[in-house]
């Protein structure tokens, strides 16, 4: 391998570490508001990070606390689930676009929300981490529907396991095993 071969070797694999950390920063993200992970959730942000949801601005640092609080008011359960994923990278700063869904069982336990919206976000790495400097959100489509099917015996004599706002939830188990199911449906 040449001199500027192995060079761009280096350049490659550097862009595609810079890529998957800002990807994982971003899913670490998600996974934080679905377990109401306030440490996840805050990790995601450098300590000057701003979040804007709509007229909401917080500060990243602080914005779990409030999501937390948004998501326990409106809804029994969710997920936000992200799909599309582009990033550009310049340096140390990273544009990223990032469209979610965001799945919501609400209070009543029969009926549901679901979101497609965007995070648009600034990142920068600083002391070798990515991290989020700025999200902006956008919502593009709200729909609402009945969820009822959750307490059908066709759906809950199935026994599968429910999604927990905590350290229950069985993606938090080490080892993973058939042993604890914290909630079922």
């Amino acid at each position: 391998m040449t001199p500027e071969e192995l060079a761009q070797l280096k350049q490659d694999v550097d862009y595609l570490k810079d890529r998957t950390a800002i990807l994982d920063c971003i899913s670490q993200h998600a996974r934080g508001h679905d377990r109401h992970d306030v440490a996840l959730l805050s990790a995601a942000y450098h300590s000057d990070g701003i979040d804007e949801h709509g007229f909401a601005i917080n500060p990243g640092p602080e914005y779990a606390e409030w999501a937390n609080k948004i998501h326990a008011a409106g809804s029994l359960l969710h997920t936000h689930n992200i799909t599309t994923h582009t990033c550009e990278i310049n340096g140390n700063e990273a544009h990223a676009e990032s469209y979610v869904l965001v799945f919501l069982l609400n209070n009543d336990g029969a009926s549901a929300r679901v979101i497609s919206g965007r995070y648009i976000d600034r990142l920068e790495k600083r002391d070798g981490q990515w991290k989020i400097a700025l999200r902006r959100t956008t919502v593009d489509v709200l729909l609402a529907g009945d969820a009822s099917i959750l307490k059908a015996p066709i759906f809950h004599d199935q026994g599968y396991s429910k999604g927990m706002r905590d350290k229950r939830d069985i993606s938090y188990q080490r080892p993973l095993t058939l042993d604890k199911t914290p909630e079922r449906w």
